[in-house]
């Protein structure tokens, strides 16, 4: 590991940007001139229903989206976007930020699915911008990995402690164990249907057994693909409701790309999506306006 200069700058270029994390800070509310500190994420078992909705009190009142013609997410309370469809601005941090809060400055995902994208992300987290989100996760990344898995869990154990939740795909994990160090941060994602590992309640669970406290990203267009009929999607929010953290919602094309919620998943989903009030839901694709 490379080593920095005392009161250099961390290089994010390289995987010497290993640092310790700074003090957290108080965030401004949106809207508002009144900063309140970012509460430390807590255990999804820990969290009852109206402690949960509780913790988003104060948010009740914002709208979730600027525009949306679905009853479904303008009802919902806490809503927010991925970085990871915004590809024009892949990178640039500040413009992504900028964009996702346009949509919602509720919730994010800050996407780094390609290594590449972690260091730069790392780096800008590390300036302690002002960020307008109530909730904020990190997506880990699942492509381009380069970095030896115990090297990738020592740099997302980096982030700053107000990121709640950091999103991982189960299929990409070799040593599970070794994920644990992220304790409740930590939270898996089932995966679509052209994986091999993480795609049910029962594939999952073998990934749960050995870490306790992770929680679940349920992606729910992914459990669509494995079965039509959502009663996998069932059985995961079933089997694993007390680990769920948040929603990733879209729909798929032909490809498993994700695209803009359609109207016929939204009828689908919404039976299961009604049981999942309680958590943010992230758009993985662009909100139909």
């Amino acid at each position: 590991m490379h080593t920095q200069a005392p009161g250099s700058r961390p290089d994010p270029s390289t995987s010497s940007f290993l640092a310790p994390a700074r003090p957290d800070k108080e965030r401004r509310e949106c809207g508002s001139h009144v900063s309140q500190p970012h509460r430390e994420p807590r255990s999804s078992a820990l969290l009852q229903p109206l402690d949960r909705m509780d913790r988003y009190a104060r948010v009740r009142m914002v709208p979730s989206l600027l525009v949306t013609r679905s009853p479904l997410l303008a009802r919902h309370q806490l809503l927010g976007c991925s970085t990871a469809y915004m590809e024009d601005q892949r990178g640039q941090w500040r413009e992504l930020v900028a964009q996702a809060a346009a949509v919602s400055s509720l919730a994010v995902e800050l996407s780094a699915i390609s290594e590449s994208e972690l260091p730069g992300l790392l780096g800008y987290l590390r300036e302690d911008p002002q960020l307008p989100f109530r909730y904020v996760s990190v997506h880990a990344p699942s492509k381009g990995r380069e970095l030896p898995e115990a090297e990738l869990v020592d740099v997302l154990a980096q982030l700053p402690l107000w990121v709640d939740a950091v999103v991982m795909h189960p299929d990409t994990i070799d040593d599970v164990g070794l994920f644990g160090r992220l304790g409740r941060r930590l939270v898996l994602e089932n995966m679509d249907a052209r994986k091999t590992g993480g795609r049910n309640a029962q594939e999952l669970a073998s990934f749960f057994d050995v870490l306790p406290d992770a929680g679940l990203c349920f992606d729910i267009a992914h459990a669509r693909s494995i079965d039509a009929s959502m009663d996998v999607g069932e059985a995961i929010i079933v089997q694993f409701a007390e680990r769920l953290r948040h929603v990733h919602l879209s729909s798929l094309d032909a490809d498993s790309h994700h695209v803009p919620l359609s109207l016929g998943d939204e009828e689908l989903f919404s039976p299961l999506l009604e049981r999942c009030r309680d958590v943010p839901w992230i758009l993985e694709a662009p909100p139909a306006r």
